[in-house]
């Protein structure tokens, strides 16, 4: 097996263990019989697990992002582009296998102890928080909105992961549709 299929093997099977069962929970032998890979291979690949745990995280962040952008970017109305990050978040919430943001469970367990997970973490709710604002600021609202709408987001992820239900994301559109209400009035206007 090549180095590329080892790691492409290696990077999913983690990321399917991590998302089941968190990281700490999932040992480097586990990892090793998901993935058919040889423990070898796996150490030459990633000598500690905390390059494994970087490393599913770098790929994930890639993946989202890039899936959430093609998402939004099927509809071209400006307020719509906005309120459909949120009709994403309820298709990813109705997936079998959602257990949460694999970001806010990771940091969760280790943002305390690893400053690679922390800096990972903040790096991609960063770009999550800039991207929301690019949405609100081509909807003409003040960029600020786009923060408000991230911790919206956010928010929601985290309660779906617990209540198991993906109307958390629905609710959230809801209110996502409010504040673009609201933000649309501007600062003065009589409601």
């Amino acid at each position: 097996m090549d180095a590329d299929t080892a790691q492409t093997r290696l990077l999913d099977a983690a990321e399917e263990l991590f998302n089941e069962h968190g990281v700490q929970a999932v040992g480097m032998d586990t990892i090793r019989s998901r993935s058919g890979v040889s423990l070898k291979r796996l150490y030459q690949l990633y000598p500690a697990k905390d390059r494994l745990v970087a490393a599913v995280l770098t790929r994930r962040d890639h993946t989202v992002l890039t899936d959430l952008r093609r998402y939004v970017d099927a509809r071209t109305d400006p307020r719509e582009r906005v309120l459909a990050v949120f009709d994403f978040l309820e298709e990813w919430f109705a997936c079998s296998d959602f257990r949460g943001c694999t970001f806010i469970n990771t940091f969760g367990e280790l943002g305390g102890i690893s400053g690679d997970v922390a800096e990972i973490a903040r790096t991609h709710k960063d770009a999550f928080r800039r991207y929301l604002r690019g949405l609100v600021t081509d909807a003409g609202r003040p960029p600020a909105l786009g923060d408000q709408l991230a911790i919206l987001a956010n928010g929601a992820m985290a309660t779906a992961a617990i209540s198991g239900s993906p109307a958390v994301a629905r609710q959230a559109r809801d209110a996502a549709r409010v504040l673009l209400d609201a933000s649309d009035r501007g600062p003065g206007a009589e409601g």
